[in-house]
């Protein structure tokens, strides 16, 4: 933990304001079930979005009475209560990480560029957002900085406290959370960007995202986790998660792609039926989501097409491919657009990750 200035009271008082924008992330290898306090049961790997982010603006109000934090959140330019009481909940549990927060109110407007709660890790990109602003408030209050690591590790670190794919957002690129042997310096307690070379054909991947359906989701991710704990399928799962991490990482290095599109596509269908097999089971897949699919197949297999699928917990489809295919799957999405809700798509690529540049 860093130390406080000793008079970080008058800097306090003076206001601070921070600001970053923080992308969504699509997770190739998923992240399902927990143990501890926010830890994965298994590793994963995903990579940042570039168009797909949440900007959050955040600035401070001195509480001198020490009896904060208080919070006043909006959304898209309206207060919401609601998400605001879910911040000062995250916020109760961090004191001991940021000893400033007793005397601080928090002014935080926020916004996506996507549909919240729809199955494209909003919480992801906000939550590592809120992280990034604490720790970059934490840094004007203290005399000494952290490096650019140190400072990327305690925002995921933090990020993940409250949302476990947050912690991956706070990295651009490919990022690995979760100990695994085939990952030097992983661990569970945040994320670290995956130490490897993708071969040409995943250095500019692209995501187009189909929209199925933009409403919040039926199930929390939250509720889906914890049907993990019973769940009679949980440890073949996370063997699974383990053999395919050490697969796909072969895959992306060697430029296999054939590979590549058969490990996530079983990640993505292995994701949605642990949620149908749950006690109670649950659907988060829509009918349009299975008729995209197999068109995917039907015409992946008729026009030999670099391409792929997968689904976070919702019905939307994330359509995989390298960016020199992207004139050949035109047909395929406009083909897919019948089953997306008003068509509306989002065309995405793989980012470099959280920035602050909206801030000026």
């Amino acid at each position: 933990m860093m130390r406080l200035s000793s008079d970080f009271k008058e800097r306090l008082a003076n206001g601070i304001k921070t600001c970053w924008t923080s992308p969504s992330n699509i997770a190739l290898i998923k992240y399902w079930g927990k143990k501890g306090h926010q830890l994965p049961a298994n590793p994963s790997l995903s990579f940042s979005l570039n168009e797909a982010f949440t900007i959050t603006r955040v600035q401070t109000q001195l509480l001198s009475a020490g009896n904060g934090p208080e919070v006043i959140f909006t959304f898209e330019g309206e207060r919401n209560d609601v998400f605001g009481e879910k911040i000062m909940t995250f916020l109760a549990g961090l004191a001991n990480y940021f000893p400033f927060l007793p005397f601080v109110k928090l002014i935080i407007e926020s916004g996506n560029t996507f549909p919240h709660s729809a199955g494209i890790a909003s919480s992801a990109s906000s939550m590592s957002a809120l992280a990034l602003s604490l720790v970059s408030i934490e840094q004007e209050l203290s005399d000494n900085k952290y490096d650019e690591v140190a400072f990327k590790q305690k925002s995921s670190y933090i990020a993940r406290l409250g949302s476990g794919s947050a912690c991956r957002s706070v990295y651009g690129g490919y990022t690995v959370w979760g100990k695994h042997p085939d990952f030097e310096n992983s661990s569970d307690d945040y994320a670290v960007p995956a130490a490897f070379t993708p071969g040409s054909l995943f250095v500019n991947i692209k995501d187009t995202i189909l929209l199925v359906d933009p409403t919040p989701k039926k199930v929390s991710s939250r509720a889906g986790h914890n049907l993990m704990n019973d769940h009679p399928y949980a440890a073949a799962r996370y063997t699974q998660a383990m053999g395919n991490l050490s697969k796909i990482k072969a895959a992306i290095i060697n430029n296999d792609w054939e590979s590549f599109a058969l490990i996530t596509e079983n990640e993505a269908l292995s994701l949605h039926a642990m949620m149908m097999s749950s006690n109670p089971g649950y659907l988060l897949m829509h009918p349009n989501t299975i008729n995209i699919v197999q068109l995917i197949w039907e015409m992946r297999k008729q026009n030999y097409m670099k391409v792929c699928f997968t689904l976070d917990a919702g019905p939307n489809i994330h359509l995989l491919y390298p960016d020199t295919e992207t004139e050949k799957i035109e047909a395929l999405i406009n083909e897919s657009k019948q089953y997306c809700f008003r068509g509306k798509i989002i065309h995405d690529n793989i980012g470099k990750g959280p920035e602050n540049k909206y801030c000026k």
